[in-house]
């Protein structure tokens, strides 16, 4: 059994240090440290609880959630690998790569706690960074109303009765300063006597329009096993995100540069301009982080198939989303 400890060993900086298995994470007024049996590997740390936040959020999310181009996580969907340099051709060509695997839960709990203790007052890892404040610095009190934000999910269409509510100026949500100009007015459905509760529709541009967060995919609606994820991007997607499965982006509006990568050496494969009606398919072997000058609108596509889970532990899962 994993557990977890965590000291406060830096009079200075206040902060708690933190271990599973073979891992220790620690943190100054810059810097995020994770030691490992090999060695000691650093990051800024706005750009570590950037990605942290989002590993955490996601769940492990779908395949590889790279930190950066040598730490990061898999998950097995139960169990999660936790990595040092195991998707650098570099760092495996050296023997310098390092992996311990994990149940997710526990993992989950660790990440949790390192978030809370090392989020500082005012510092938001979700926003943009003209929306938040400053990570760095001697401990400062937390922001866990700011971390504890959970993705939107719903179970067939966001709006429906029982369902999520969409955001608006009742639900909290205020229109971003980069979406003034989005069209806030509802569709009016008219649906036959019977009908009520299953006839819905709503403005999705004016639902994204409220996004307090980036990088985030929200599920807004459910057709069977096809799960449409919208999300608001600005600034840099904070991981290199490699999936498991096939992705569809549908690029809604301004423009994202896609840096993508091999998924196992990170080499660079491609860069990929996406402008507002571009649509894209991501492989299943490569790894991807988006840049976004202005805050942006992606749909992201997903397959929400049980039988996709089988098919990736056997290896079956194709890796493009067609073949001519």
């Amino acid at each position: 059994m994993t557990t977890l400890t965590a000291t406060i060993d830096n009079a200075k900086t206040g902060y708690q240090d933190f271990s599973i298995g073979s891992f220790t994470f620690r943190r100054n007024e810059y810097f995020a440290y994770v030691d490992y049996p090999d060695g000691e590997y650093v990051m800024p740390i706005d750009a570590f609880l950037k990605a942290l936040m989002r590993d955490i959020a996601w769940g492990f999310f779908y395949g590889t959630v790279n930190f950066d181009e040598v730490f990061g996580t898999t998950n097995h969907y139960g169990n999660v690998d936790l990595f040092i340099g195991a998707t650098n051709e570099e760092y495996v060509n050296n023997g310098k790569d390092f992996m311990e695997n994990f149940p997710s839960e526990e993992l989950m709990e660790v990440f949790q706690a390192i978030l809370s203790d090392w989020t500082i007052e005012g510092f938001d890892p979700f926003a943009a960074p003209q929306e938040t404040g400053t990570a760095w610095g001697p401990k400062n009190g937390n922001n866990d109303e700011a971390i504890s934000r959970t993705r939107q999910v719903a179970q067939r269409m966001i709006g429906m009765p029982g369902d999520t509510e969409i955001r608006s100026d009742e639900t909290g949500y205020t229109v971003n300063r980069h979406f003034k100009d989005v069209d806030q007015s509802q569709p009016k459905v008219y649906a036959e006597p019977g009908f009520e509760d299953q006839i819905h529709g709503f403005n999705l541009w004016a639902h994204l329009s409220r996004s307090d967060v980036t990088w985030n995919p929200s599920i807004v609606s459910i057709c069977k096993q096809s799960l449409l994820c919208p999300t608001t991007e600005e600034y840099i997607l904070p991981v290199e995100h490699g999936n498991d499965r096939v992705e569809w982006f549908l690029q809604v509006s301004d423009e994202i540069v896609w840096d993508i990568k091999d998924g196992k050496s990170s080499k660079p494969r491609a860069s990929l301009i996406m402008r507002a009606g571009d649509v894209a398919c991501m492989p299943a072997d490569i790894r991807h982080q988006g840049f976004s000058p202005k805050r942006s609108m992606l749909i992201v596509w997903e397959n929400g198939s049980p039988e996709i889970m089988e098919k990736i532990k056997n290896g079956t899962v194709p890796r493009v989303g067609v073949e001519f």
